[in-house]
């Protein structure tokens, strides 16, 4: 039995009931929804005024949005569609899997330049200018998607090199497993997700320390710069699970064999949708600029709302 077979073979083992299935596809379908209607209301706040456009800091962050707004649909569909069309052809799956690993990547990979900004901005405060511009920032975002991409496109080529033509016109149940079975690409995927997890990791301890020790304790803005690397690192921690997920798969099927499925399901919601729910609470209400202006967003909307339940122009 091959990799993709036997994986269909414990998929089918643990299927949920009819209840179940549709239950927890309305709660990831009104959880995604939820989550990206915020987020469409920051990225209109955010495009609507020069003041974040033009700020290095926004524009990090706005790139975080967009690509977890990507990354959670791209999630969803695939969750739906594993309970609803089932099978998929090995092409359109190659192509959601690989999508999906770049925004994942993306996420710890944005994380990380954010907090170095945060750095920057304290303990180097007369070079922030010079050093954050716009220009630099717009090819730091470019340098982290290439990095995702040389990271995640060498299962794509590996497959390529080592499977039948005939394999990408067959249909299977969408996994990354299941389209990029190679074993090479199992241990390649540890590696790569371990060289991610040291040097994020060790990013992040910096910037907290260098701003601990370096700023005032009196002073504000290192008191907040201080609790926003701390927020990074707990968001970090949530999307550094997903480079865990196959390890911690592995176990709950071990210890948990009548209820693996809802485990999978805990798990898929604390690693890919508690994460991407957290980007809108640091800069979209913690931050005072953004919060004044998406408040006016928002109540903008209700106006409107209201109007057009009353039949007014």
């Amino acid at each position: 039995m091959n990799a993709s077979s036997a994986n269909e073979t414990v998929v089918l083992q643990y299927r949920d009931s009819f209840t179940k299935a549709v239950t927890k596809n309305v709660i990831v379908v009104v959880l995604s929804i939820s989550i990206n209607y915020i987020n469409i209301g920051l990225i209109h706040t955010f495009c609507k005024h020069q003041i974040f456009y033009t700020n290095p800091r926004y524009i990090l962050f706005i790139h975080l949005v967009v690509n977890d707004m990507i990354q959670v649909t791209l999630t969803i569909i695939l969750f739906v569609i594993s309970y609803t069309i089932y099978k998929l052809s090995v092409s359109l799956c190659c192509t959601f899997v690989l999508l999906a690993l770049f925004t994942t990547e993306n996420t710890p990979l944005n994380l990380a330049c954010m907090a170095v900004e945060c750095y920057i901005a304290i303990c180097v405060p007369l070079r922030h200018v010079q050093i954050c511009t716009v220009r630099r920032t717009l090819m730091l975002i470019g340098l982290i998607w290439v990095t995702s991409m040389l990271s995640a496109l060498p299962d794509l080529f590996i497959t390529l090199a080592t499977e039948p033509l005939d394999f990408f016109h067959s249909r299977v149940f969408c996994l990354r497993q299941t389209v990029f079975p190679n074993p090479l690409i199992i241990k390649k995927r540890d590696i790569s997700y371990a060289v991610f997890l040291v040097i994020v990791w060790l990013v992040i301890f910096y910037t907290y320390f260098r701003i601990l020790f370096t700023a005032k304790a009196a002073n504000k803005d290192a008191k907040k710069a201080r609790n926003t690397i701390l927020l990074h690192g707990f968001q970090l921690l949530l999307c550094m699970a997903a480079y865990a997920t196959p390890q911690l798969k592995d176990a709950l099927q071990q210890w948990f064999p009548k209820n693996y499925t809802d485990s999978l399901f805990a798990t898929y919601i604390i690693v890919q949708i508690i994460p991407r729910s957290i980007s809108p609470i640091i800069y979209g209400i913690r931050d005072n600029t953004f919060r004044r202006h998406l408040k006016r967003y928002l109540l903008c909307k209700v106006s409107m709302s209201k109007a057009t339940i009353h039949g007014l122009p």
